[in-house]
């Protein structure tokens, strides 16, 4: 069993371990930097592979406080969970999940409403590998690989496959996600979908990279990650905030995610804005 928790198989008889390339989860490039992996690394997870590990190596001798970022966009998730939860809704999604880390949304979401309903989706094969596994023994879970940009199909499949009611009230994040939409992708478009699909009462949840980020970030993010999934777009405030569009925002506004934690966190060279709002 190696470090993803993929049981390594001999060939013509032999056994032992693997060529990497061999032992990751079919559909699977390990030349290729994918966000998610990056991002497990930067949590301090062991579900990633050496050229993710190289990418976060690189953001960090820029940004060393990357690791510390990396935590405030998790407690943001989390913030943002519990506070729907409190306000009553029962059924949450969480688009691009990444590869699970604990506390996990159903976690924080079952300890206010046990019997509320969670799907993890995300289209890298490796996250949903790991989210399988992990959330089979939990009812009312479910892990879906599926791609965020094609919402008709996705809202489908989670009404058919997850049991999600869209005529009620529903949480819905989109964290570390919307600043890989390229702007060929339309994500202002990609998250109205969402929007319109949602009831009155629904939560909706996003952090993006913000065009405030140090230049030195900016560069290199975008030179280390050109042509690959972990490609990044940075996007002014003003350009975050339509994807609020029809919702009453909530909490501090479209800001920078230490600003939703706490008044003493340190600035960070990468600016992740968070924004959560609530459809009257």
């Amino acid at each position: 069993m190696n470090s993803d928790g993929v049981a390594a198989s001999g060939r013509g008889g032999v056994t032992g371990p693997q060529p990497e390339i061999e032992r990751v989860p079919q559909g699977v490039d390990p030349h290729e930097p994918r966000s998610a992996r990056v991002y497990d690394y930067l949590l301090g997870g062991k579900d990633n592979y050496e050229v993710d590990r190289a990418l976060a190596h690189r953001i960090l001798a820029v940004a060393p406080e990357t690791r510390s970022l990396a935590w405030f966009s998790r407690k943001f998730l989390l913030h943002a969970v519990r506070t729907a939860a409190t306000a009553g809704v029962r059924q949450f999604v969480d688009l691009g999940s990444g590869i699970p880390t604990s506390p996990n949304v159903h976690e924080v979401v079952h300890e206010t409403h046990p019997a509320a309903r969670v799907a993890y989706v995300d289209n890298d094969p490796v996250v949903f590998v790991h989210c399988n596994a992990l959330m089979g023994n939990h009812p009312g879970v479910t892990a879906l690989h599926a791609d965020v940009r094609r919402p008709a199909e996705l809202i489908r499949r989670l009404e058919t496959e997850s049991g999600i009611d869209f005529a009620a009230p529903v949480a819905i994040t989109l964290v570390g996600v919307l600043h890989y939409v390229m702007d060929d992708e339309n994500p202002a478009e990609l998250v109205a979908r969402y929007r319109e699909a949602m009831a009155p009462g629904s939560y909706l949840a996003f952090t993006h990279g913000a065009d405030i980020s140090h230049p030195e970030i900016i560069e290199r993010t975008s030179q280390d990650a050109r042509n690959s999934s972990a490609q990044v777009r940075y996007r002014s405030r003003d350009e975050v905030t339509t994807f609020l569009d029809g919702l009453e925002n909530t909490g501090p506004g479209v800001v920078p995610l230490q600003q939703w934690l706490a008044d003493d966190l340190p600035e960070t060279k990468l600016v992740l804005y968070g924004a959560v709002g609530r459809k009257r």
